[in-house]
């Protein structure tokens, strides 16, 4: 028996394999699709952005560098990482087709930032992702198995049982990382609520023979949206209430009507080499835990891509689920430690729902909408519009609940560094939390010792301490307690003993 089976090998599914391996736990990955690549996953349609926080992730696991090898960035995302002052981001995107400045973001206003070499977000791509992960879980000892389709779930109090085929796979925990349309959430019984379609969106890769009739980027238009890039490959909305049946492969006749319609133009697909398309339909289960089986990614949220957060939102989710369910499985857990993935999680993927919901009621072709587009261009156009904005998409907004009014706990801890150069992503490596203790006398030395083979821990002066005299980071990089001025022991270990269970004797 496997302490956990995990149903789908992209990136999600990866990571938290990663995370659990890690940890030590027995690990098997079972994918539907026979193979790992498929032009899907590639340039250009397979391009993805990872948030600043998505990065970091990468790098506190130390798979910055192989990611930025594979995705063929040259040189690390945050600016002169070795400077105490922070940089400003280099790229923010877009709100609803609308283009942002980087220049216009507020790094003064950004909470709690340090330098980092993660700093940025990284343009890169899923064959890119899937690769660096599949190496790293290999070496964990992670098994994937591929080919194989899930059909049956069935669980009791001390084990769950996958039926795949003709063969059976027990294990303590299973987790449902096979997207949208996920088996293990319908098998399992999760409920699955939220709102209906207002556009069919396209993806296509096609041959034009008259390019120069669609503008690059980004265009809203009277009729929907679309955006074309020099490799040929376009993106299109059109509000027709999610309408396109889906089962279909769109045929380049469609496509071409579409483009004509939401372009304007006459313009001529000549041929189509891959095509695709997705609504904006936006749907959450009520629980990310059902039992002994949990979900993560698109298993457990879909919405539309405006915004390009669906990759980050559930690599987010594996950061989080990993720790927990690994502590869980060693029998070290606090009570109702696992209860606190969909606590912490649920509220975060509801306001990514609602972002993408606000995008889409903004890019209607309609006059209302219209008119908020002109609203919205002027507040975009500030330097607090563009902030804010920033803000949500970098993850730098995130906040959990963890019962603290310290307005850094429950955020992403800043790259702390100690004066011997040492950073807190450097610690972190292990897949341990730390407790960083800045104090002349090391006061928390005896404390954190209690938690050895759960907590790292680090002393000594630091380059930039914030104001604060020592801070606790859980494993998945949230800052769990920080004290000011002198730290309090009694306050250390009472957050200590709330994420990492009971301490050592």
């Amino acid at each position: 028996m496997h302490d956990v089976v995990i149903v789908g090998a992209g990136p999600v599914g990866l990571f938290l394999a990663c995370e659990l391996g890690l940890a030590g736990c027995s690990v098997l990955v079972l994918e539907g699709a026979p193979e790992g690549r498929s032009p899907w996953k590639e340039n250009p349609l397979g391009m993805r952005g990872l948030s600043a926080a998505s990065v970091e992730a990468f790098y506190r696991r130390g798979m910055l560098h192989p990611l930025l090898t594979a995705s063929g960035v040259h040189d690390d995302p945050g600016a002169n990482p070795d400077s105490d002052e922070p940089s400003p981001p280099r790229g923010v995107s877009h709100f609803a087709g609308m283009m942002l400045d980087p220049a216009q973001v507020d790094v003064t206003a950004l909470p709690f930032r340090l330098p980092s070499p993660a700093l940025e977000g990284v343009m890169t791509n899923l064959e890119a992702v899937e690769t660096v992960l599949s190496e790293r879980a290999s070496k964990l000892g992670v098994e994937v198995r591929r080919g194989v389709k899930v059909s049956a779930v069935a669980q009791d109090d001390e084990s769950v049982v996958v039926q795949a085929g003709e063969h059976e796979y027990a294990a303590r925990w299973v987790v449902g990382c096979d997207g949208g349309r996920s088996t293990v959430r319908g098998l399992a019984g999760f409920e699955f609520v939220g709102t209906e379609p207002q556009f069919t969106g396209y993806v296509v890769l096609a041959d034009i023979a008259d390019p120069e009739k669609l503008h690059p980027g980004f265009n809203l238009t009277p009729t929907g949206m679309y955006l074309r890039t020099p490799a040929e490959y376009i993106g299109m909305l059109e509000f027709d209430g999610g309408a396109f049946d889906r089962s279909q492969r769109p045929t380049r006749e469609h496509l071409q009507a579409v483009l004509r319609r939401v372009s304007g133009t006459d313009v001529t697909l000549t041929g189509v080499h891959l095509a695709s398309s997705f609504t904006d339909r936006a749907m959450q289960t009520t629980t990310y835990r059902q039992g002994r089986v949990l979900l993560a990614g698109d298993s457990a949220h879909i919405h539309s891509p405006l915004g390009a957060q669906g990759l980050n939102l559930g690599l987010g989710d594996a950061m989080n689920l990993g720790w927990k369910l690994a502590a869980t499985v060693h029998g070290h857990a606090p009570d109702g430690l696992l209860d606190t993935y969909t606590r912490e999680r649920r509220p975060i993927g509801a306001g990514v729902l609602d972002w993408t919901r606000a995008q889409a009621a903004a890019m209607k072709p309609d006059p209302h909408a219209q008119a908020v587009q002109g609203l919205l261009r002027d507040l975009l156009g500030t330097r607090d519009g563009t902030t804010y904005v920033f803000k949500r998409t970098s993850g730098s907004a995130n906040r959990y609940d963890l019962g603290s009014e310290h307005p850094l706990v429950g955020r992403n801890a800043p790259d702390l560094r100690l004066e011997d150069g040492t950073r807190l992503g450097d610690l972190m490596q292990d897949g341990r939390g730390v407790a960083l203790d800045f104090s002349i006398d090391r006061s928390l030395h005896g404390s954190a010792m209690r938690w050895e083979s759960r907590l790292r821990y680090a002393a000594g002066p630091a380059r930039n301490d914030l104001g604060l005299s020592a801070v606790l980071v859980r494993p998945d990089g949230t800052v769990a307690w920080a004290g000011d001025r002198v730290p309090d022991r009694e306050a250390f270990e009472q957050a200590a003993g709330r994420w990492f269970g009971t301490p050592h004797i």
